[in-house]
């Protein structure tokens, strides 16, 4: 498929420093993954849970209704079931459960098969210095760059 889908969440990266990340399915019903190939979904504030039954559900993702549906639409925000290996996902439990971390959704894409997947990562959030320095680090880039670009001309 020429029509490739990459959904970003900026916001995570800023948020939360990443330890490891994995590659989930996700269960979709209906409309939701036309709505998805359209690029009308969202993982901006979303984040992942366990359920009793230890499985994976990635909760506020919204994907938009689908446009040219008739009343058999989905939801826009439900949650949505992670398909990943038993063992990936009972060591992940762990580590949320002993060190409090958290997983986030980092991209939502189509892969060549046209499947939707999940990027997520076990990320352990940042203190508000951290947030200033990478802030700091950003500007201080900028400036450079735009100095460079200066004396280059």
């Amino acid at each position: 498929m020429s029509n490739r889908v990459n959904i970003l969440n900026k916001r995570a990266r800023f948020e939360y420093e990443i330890l490891d990340k994995l590659t989930a399915g996700i269960v979709l019903v209906g409309t939701e993954i036309k709505s998805i190939r359209e690029g009308k979904a969202s993982i901006a504030e979303s984040f992942c849970e366990f359920n009793d039954q230890q499985e994976l559900f990635v909760i506020n993702m919204t994907i938009q209704e689908y446009s040219h549906a008739t009343y058999f639409n989905h939801k826009p925000k439900s949650e949505r079931k992670l398909l990943l290996n038993k063992r990936e996902l009972k060591k992940w439990e762990r580590e949320v459960k002993k060190s409090g971390l958290t997983i986030v959704p980092l991209r939502l894409f189509t892969n060549e098969k046209g499947f939707a997947k999940l990027e997520i990562a076990l990320a352990k959030g940042k203190k508000n210095y951290d947030k200033r320095e990478v802030i700091k680090d950003r500007d201080n880039k900028r400036d450079l760059s735009r100095i460079k670009k200066a004396y280059n001309n």
